[in-house]
């Protein structure tokens, strides 16, 4: 019971830590008057992926490789089929033309680079599959190009983002971005920790707890603030934050934490890439199909039902 506890306990500490860096180095940004809707673009998108990038770097640096890759693989799946999935069923979600011609074939493009790098058994004939630390820099070269883009559609821009940014005196953000560098270490241990634990428990491999466990707590922020923005009617930008988000976890949670330590890989694992892939996928096609440029109700319930079956099948 008590390792459930501390699970539990890690993911509240780890995104509670993440919101407090994000207030911190928005804080710091505003002071060098950096505009809202760059801060929103980089130091908001950073700190949504600082949870997962955390568990990656200690889970690699530990050789829990299965867990590390399943984190970045099932956020990716959750964030289209269930978050997506949920907002839409709220309201139907209008998709953006700037979202459909990049950011949701970056997305199929980023899964789709990471099954051909990842198979070096199956592409290179190797004795053994690894994202290695050359994959990491070609997956962090790939984040640069994506960077480049979000600062060009930045100042065409006209409209804000709505990233308001508060003001706070020096002392209070640094103390803030202290905070929550600790608050990641620390809930990131606990987690990594005690999800191994539950794993060896109840005979579920590291993948498993990763994809099911790890990654639905470390997407549950976005879950209810884009399910809260839908209920509102302000959801517009929903789907492309979220395919950005999708992007972030492959090439720079994936780039950083290979770059740092090599990441062995598991064949078995190639099913919940190809089923991100086909769930990216699916979104895009979406898009084009009924209402046009949104995702509709029956869209979203299919989604849902797809998000259902395969936890059921990992859970069998």
């Amino acid at each position: 019971m008590l390792v459930y506890l501390l699970l539990v306990i890690g993911l509240v500490v780890l995104i509670g830590g993440a919101n407090i860096l994000v207030l911190g180095a928005s804080s710091i940004a505003k002071k060098f008057n950096i505009p809202n809707l760059v801060i929103g673009l980089t130091v908001v998108s950073f700190g949504t992926s600082f949870p997962e990038l955390i568990i990656n770097i200690l889970a690699g640096v530990n050789g829990q490789s299965d867990l590390a890759i399943g984190n970045v693989v099932g956020s990716n799946t959750i964030n289209i089929l269930l978050v997506i999935g949920v907002s839409a069923l709220i309201r139907p979600i209008s998709v953006q033309s700037n979202t459909v011609k990049f950011e949701i074939p970056f997305s199929v493009l980023a899964m789709l680079i990471l099954f051909v790098l990842a198979n070096d058994v199956l592409f290179d004939a190797a004795n053994h599959s690894v994202l290695s630390r050359s994959d990491g820099f070609m997956f962090l070269t790939f984040f640069l190009i994506f960077m480049y883009y979000t600062f060009v559609v930045s100042k065409h821009s006209k409209n804000d983002d709505g990233h308001h940014v508060q003001e706070k005196a020096i002392w209070k953000s640094i103390l803030f971005l202290l905070i929550g560098i600790i608050g990641l270490y620390f809930g990131g241990g606990l987690i990594v920790d005690n999800a191994t634990v539950i794993a060896l428990k109840l005979g579920l491999s590291e993948a498993v707890i990763g994809i099911l466990v790890i990654a639905l707590g470390t997407s549950l922020p976005e879950l209810a603030t884009s399910a809260v923005a839908a209920y509102k009617g302000n959801a517009d930008m929903a789907i492309g934050n979220i395919v950005g988000s999708n992007i972030f976890n492959v090439f720079f949670v994936l780039g950083i934490s290979a770059s740092i330590h090599p990441i062995a890989f598991s064949i078995s694992l190639n099913t919940d890439i190809l089923f991100a892939l086909f769930s990216s996928a699916l979104l895009f096609l979406f898009i084009f199909t009924r209402k046009g440029r949104q995702i509709d109700r029956v869209e979203a319930s299919v989604f849902l039902v797809l998000y259902g079956a395969y936890v059921v099948c990992l859970l069998w």
